[in-house]
């Protein structure tokens, strides 16, 4: 008898319990390997909606499921996005299959459906869960958590967001209201993928200027990530340290001020939001290292994880924590001006090529104990900063010093270097900023222009030109129409500015202390470091072109020179006039005139009394002598 062959039928996600140990249980969710993740929006009911968003609007629906051998109905949560047209929605639609197939299995994240196309919308099909974090403060007295349950929660969504960094995702949306709990109370990240999957799409609606966040939670990079980015893994760091500062204190960051509000406050004038007293050290320093302005000085996920349990058994006893875990965060920076989680992202090996770092902004040709050696040994305390043994050409005994002091070098290049593109992309700027370099050879940088890291490859890129906080730059001769506004001087030419801060894509925030403004507008300009030159006294030609620099450090300059000038000319004008009077007044009187009708100045009559000169007369003017003129 022939047997009857079935077509394997999907099979619905379920949850279980993954039994670990007798206190600790873990939600799984199982789900087949099924291909298509496409949902057909005839399956969905939308029922109602249960929430809004910078991104679109929830729904809360119904998912209908059938077969020859069973029929389902599921409730699921509906994101459905703001409209798009018809080419970037098959964009999204192409980007989110690559980010349904990393999403799969990953631990406290919001289980993905599917995606379907409903009234020319995407939606985005999710697990539904009954209430979030956010909910679950609203509830409480003061609205706010205690900070077991913020350490407990900020565990599992370290967790969630450090695997999905891995897989190279970013979440850019982090906030309470996203952050979901199931029946066990664990929490769970609910809003995923969104703005990955908007990159670089416009948005056809005029009220959706903020597609990378919300702007209460958003990183200073957010704002504008092709100038003042890039956008990278700590980008979420800042969100993710709001939303525990909104955990502790119950009061959601700026509160009450407008978009621009924000924007001014944490672009323009770098404020951070306030972080409440009374915190474990170890969590208090970590909270401002998710607010450091530079994104290259926040810590990674992964940092974020290892402090939060080191201090889940913290115990405050007689004015002071105790119980932390065996490796403590240190309070302060380990190098000269730069931060511990900077520092921490370069991992040393034996056999890496290794320099002295040279402090942050300077240009100043440093000491450097190490021009260039190879790590032979590594020392690591557990309590405090580690130690290598560098082999430095030259010297017999190897070298031991702090880790915290050299910086990592492969291929030539080591991270914070200023980079070129040998094939330039008139898309971007092709200098920028080395952010990291792997002993592969593959590089990630920062571009004007790019919105995330750029990544190449070494060979792709030489070293260029460095720029550092307190040079003066203004626009080669031949930019005409620079990327940024730049200011004029009176005849037309470039005006000079001095560099006050650098951006991690190399964007130069340039002023004019050379220029007399009112108030803040127009003190400040952005510039493209590929489009400018250095301006010093020894570049400027002449003792004109040296004065005209001198007016560029203080618009002072000019305005003291000129009363100097006056007040100079008035000096000398006073004492010359006196002199001359005082010519006068001692000159001698006596002056006579000969026989021969020539005159005697000064000289004595022969009386021996002194007469007055007086002028000659017309007749010895003429030439005519006395006798002529009886």
């Amino acid at each position: 008898m022939a047997s009857k062959v079935v077509p394997a039928q999907p099979v619905t996600p379920f949850e279980f319990e993954l039994y670990e140990d007798p206190d600790h249980l873990r939600t799984v969710m199982a789900s087949s390997n099924q291909s298509t993740h496409r949902i057909d929006p005839a399956k969905l009911k939308l029922r109602h909606r249960i929430g809004r968003g910078p991104f679109g609007d929830v729904w809360l629906a119904t998912h209908h499921q059938s077969t020859e051998d069973y029929d389902e109905y599921h409730e699921v949560a509906v994101k459905m996005l703001q409209p798009l047209k018809e080419e970037h929605m098959r964009l999204v639609l192409d980007k989110f299959d690559g980010l349904f197939s990393k999403c799969q299995r990953v631990e406290n994240v919001c289980f993905l459906h599917g995606i379907s196309v409903m009234n020319g919308k995407i939606c985005i099909v999710m697990k539904f869960y009954e209430g979030s974090i956010g909910d679950k403060m609203a509830l409480l007295k003061g609205g706010k958590l205690t900070l077991p349950d913020v350490l407990r929660y900020g565990i599992e969504l370290a967790q969630g967001i450090a695997e999905l960094h891995a897989k190279e995702i970013l979440v850019l949306n982090l906030k309470p209201c996203s952050f979901l709990l199931n029946e066990n109370d664990q929490a769970v990240l609910g809003d995923i993928g969104i703005p990955y999957l908007l990159f670089g799409i416009p948005l056809t609606s005029s009220d959706m200027p903020w597609r990378l966040g919300t702007p209460n939670y958003m990183a200073p990079e957010q704002w504008q990530p092709e100038i003042r980015g890039p956008i990278s893994f700590e980008t979420d760091s800042w969100g993710f340290g709001c939303s525990i500062v909104e955990m502790l204190t119950g009061v959601l960051p700026w509160c009450g001020k407008s978009f621009e509000e924000i924007y001014d406050s944490v672009v323009r004038k770098q404020e951070k939001p306030h972080i409440p007293e009374g915190l474990p050290p170890p969590v208090e320093n970590i909270l401002l290292g998710c607010f450091e302005y530079d994104l290259r000085n926040r810590p990674l996920m992964t940092d974020i994880l290892r402090v939060f349990k080191s201090s889940q058994n913290a115990v405050f006893v007689d004015g002071g924590w105790t119980g932390f875990g065996s490796r403590t965060i240190l309070e302060k920076s380990s190098g000269a001006g730069y931060t511990e989680w900077f520092l921490s992202k370069d991992h040393l090996q034996v056999g890496d090529m290794v320099r002295s770092r040279r402090p942050p902004n300077s240009c100043k040709p440093e000491n450097m104990d190490v021009p260039e050696g190879t790590v032979v040994g590594l020392e690591r305390n557990p309590d405090r900063d580690g130690f290598v043994l560098v082999s430095v050409h030259g010297i017999h005994d190897p070298l031991r010093l702090p880790v915290s002091t050299l910086e990592k070098v492969s291929f030539g290049l080591a991270a914070g270097d200023w980079v070129h593109l040998k094939e330039e992309n008139n898309k971007h700027s092709p200098v920028g900023i080395l952010h990291s370099i792997n002993r592969d050879g593959s590089v990630a940088v920062g571009f004007i222009g790019v919105e995330t890291l750029w990544k190449g490859k070494y060979s792709e890129l030489q070293m260029a030109e460095s720029y550092f906080v307190g040079q003066f730059v203004r626009p080669k001769t031949n930019v005409l129409s620079p990327r940024f506004e730049w200011p004029r001087k009176t005849g037309g030419a470039w005006a000079t500015g001095k560099i006050w801060w650098i951006l991690p894509n190399g964007c130069l925030i340039v002023k004019f202390p050379g220029r007399f403004t009112i108030g803040q507008e127009n003190s400040s300009f952005l510039a493209d470091p590929a489009e400018l030159e250095v301006v010093s006294f020894n570049t400027c030609p002449g003792v004109v072109k040296k004065y005209q620099h001198l007016e560029d450090f203080h618009w002072a300059v000019r305005p003291l020179v000129i009363a100097l000038g006056i007040f100079t000319a008035m000096k000398v004008g006073f004492f010359t006039g006196k002199k001359i009077q005082r010519s006068r007044v001692n000159r001698p009187q006596g002056n006579a005139v000969q026989s021969n009708g020539q005159y005697m100045d000064g000289q004595t009559s022969g009386d021996g009394s002194n007469q007055a000169w007086f002028p000659p007369s017309v007749k010895n003017i003429l030439g005519v002598s006395p006798a002529a003129a009886r």
